[in-house]
């Protein structure tokens, strides 16, 4: 820890990361809802917000404690005391977040201040901790959360975010003591500076919400409820064995999922959307209460996370429409879709202008939403070359407009970027993904109207919990004839849809044209 720190408070609040969401109350007090009613009436329970920020959680269990002990405990100031002592703690994450969450715990940024309504604390701090550490670095990222060494490796006025619940070998050593209750809203990623190699982005953000909730599980407390994205469901960088833990875990007893952040965060997007859940450490029943929520649209259901094995479906409607079509189906699109970056070219390269012998076109992006055209050598190819010479599908490697987060549900969703064919001696950069290969344009042509159904992007979106698309998101895309041309009313009759699930589909999605156009609606 560093003596004498006293950042200015202006400096705080230009360096709050956008990955520190401040919690609504109203999804706070949703979230203290899952507790058993009778937790409020015991004047044992303990409870810590280890990201704490600007101390809703603690606030609003306070409330509920003081409701519930009038009768444990008449007098108020007694009660005050004692629930602010010795049931509620907070481990905030900045030091301006400390301030805020003791200003909205005891009514003043100083536990044992002149304006604090507890009159049981002997210093400043009261129980909500904040300790500034250091990241602990193994060669260029800290060896507890990822944070890349040339970004966090700052000067002393600015934040590190290096998070003190999760910067720490032994978390049960910060207060000594048990709780029963670990819930909060933790930070969600950190920078890890870029890959490894150009191919990548510029900037990676390495998740650390999944850091929180292993270290929350270490102290074995009867119940912990975080409100997170929801990209670990099927994606995430270094989130597989996270992943895996979740989808298996037994204690998991219900998931509230958002399939749009602003119907939780107002005014925030989060791609993917956001979730939260309960665990009880005493539950130990696969099932689990999921409830989805888009728009004013609420369903809810009990089943098994790990129903899938691999990745969790999120969309309660889907799983008897996915569960009908792969009985009926033994081969699916992954097994045809490429992995990404194809060819081993790098989104940054955009070729040359003028042709040379032994040149290839070269398809990449420009701008934002645009794509140019140049040459490259075919020579330069190292990866798939056998694929250089056939009629390839493609589409960007991007969920349309950021994950679509903004769109509004009865609008309908795209799933995929229009998809384009690219023809024998074209090739295409890292910026797509290409998701089939044949020698005929015929079979090029009707794998683009099978894809553009409704259908099709409906299965493909069940498996989205992030920004970015790659092979796994068609694994319950059945592999038809492609030898045909599909649409929608072909599909739903071939698979035997009932008229229900037809109109799940048709309301989720909204159209794209058959062949190269712009979806219809735009």
């Amino acid at each position: 820890m560093i003596e004498n720190y006293n950042p200015d408070v202006l400096t705080c609040l230009a360096n709050l990361s956008s990955d520190e969401v401040f919690t609504p109350p109203n999804i706070a007090n949703q979230m203290l809802d899952l507790l058993p009613a009778e937790i409020w009436r015991d004047k044992n329970a303990t409870f810590l917000d280890p990201a704490a920020k600007s101390g809703v959680f603690l606030r609003e269990i306070a409330k509920r404690l003081m409701e519930g002990l009038k009768d444990e405990i008449p007098d108020q100031q007694k009660r005050i005391d004692h629930i602010f002592t010795e049931q509620i703690f907070g481990i905030a994450i900045t030091d301006m977040t400390a301030l805020l969450t003791r200003r909205s715990l005891y009514c003043s940024k100083k536990a044992n201040g002149k304006y604090s309504i507890c009159e049981g604390f002997d210093t400043p701090d009261g129980n909500i901790m904040f300790g500034r550490v250091i990241h602990e670095w193994e060669g260029d990222q800290c060896k507890y959360c990822g944070a890349n060494l040339k970004t966090y490796d700052r000067d002393e006025s600015l934040e590190t975010h290096a998070y003190q619940f999760i910067h720490t070998d032994t978390p049960e050593e910060l207060f000594n003591m048990k709780f029963d209750v670990i819930i909060g809203n933790p930070p969600y990623q950190l920078s890890t500076g870029g890959g490894t190699d150009d191919k990548k982005s510029a900037t990676q953000a390495k998740p650390i919400y999944n850091k929180f909730i292993e270290q929350a599980k270490k102290l074995t407390p009867r119940f912990i409820s975080m409100i997170i994205p929801a990209r670990w469901y099927s994606g995430g960088m270094g989130l597989n064995q996270f992943r895996s833990d979740m989808l298996n875990d037994k204690r998991i007893v219900k998931l509230v999922d958002y399939i749009n952040s602003k119907d939780c965060f107002q005014g925030v997007d989060i791609a993917g959307g956001v979730c939260y859940f309960l665990w009880d450490r005493d539950h130990s029943s696969n099932e689990c209460e999921v409830v989805n929520f888009s728009g004013d649209y609420v369903n809810s259901a009990t089943r098994p996370l790990n129903e899938f094995t691999t990745l969790f479906v999120r969309s309660n409607d889907a799983i008897k429409i996915i569960d009908k079509i792969t009985k009926q189906s033994s081969h699916f699109m992954d097994e045809i879709v490429s992995p990404i970056d194809t060819f081993g070219i790098p989104s940054k390269e955009k070729g040359h202008k003028k042709k040379q012998p032994g040149d290839i076109t070269l398809v990449h992006s420009v701008g934002y939403n645009d794509q140019g055209e140049s040459y490259i050598s075919k020579d330069s190819i190292k990866k798939n070359r056998q694929f250089i010479d056939k009629y390839k599908v493609k589409i960007s490697i991007m969920v349309p407009q950021g994950g679509e987060v903004g769109i509004k549900p009865e609008n309908g969703y795209r799933s995929i970027s229009t998809p384009q064919i690219l023809t024998p001696g074209q090739v295409d950069t890292f910026s797509y993904l290409n998701i089939g290969f044949f020698d005929t344009k015929k079979e090029a042509e009707n794998l683009v109207s099978y894809v553009n159904c409704k259908f099709t992007r409906y299965l493909i979106r069940t498996t989205y919990s992030s920004v970015h698309v790659s092979k796994d998101n068609f694994k319950f895309v059945p592999l038809v004839d492609l030898k045909r041309s599909w649409t929608d009313k072909a599909l739903y009759s071939h698979f035997r849809l009932t008229d229900d699930e037809v109109n799940i589909i048709e309301k989720t999605m909204r159209p794209m044209k058959a062949v190269g156009g712009e979806d219809d609606g735009e």
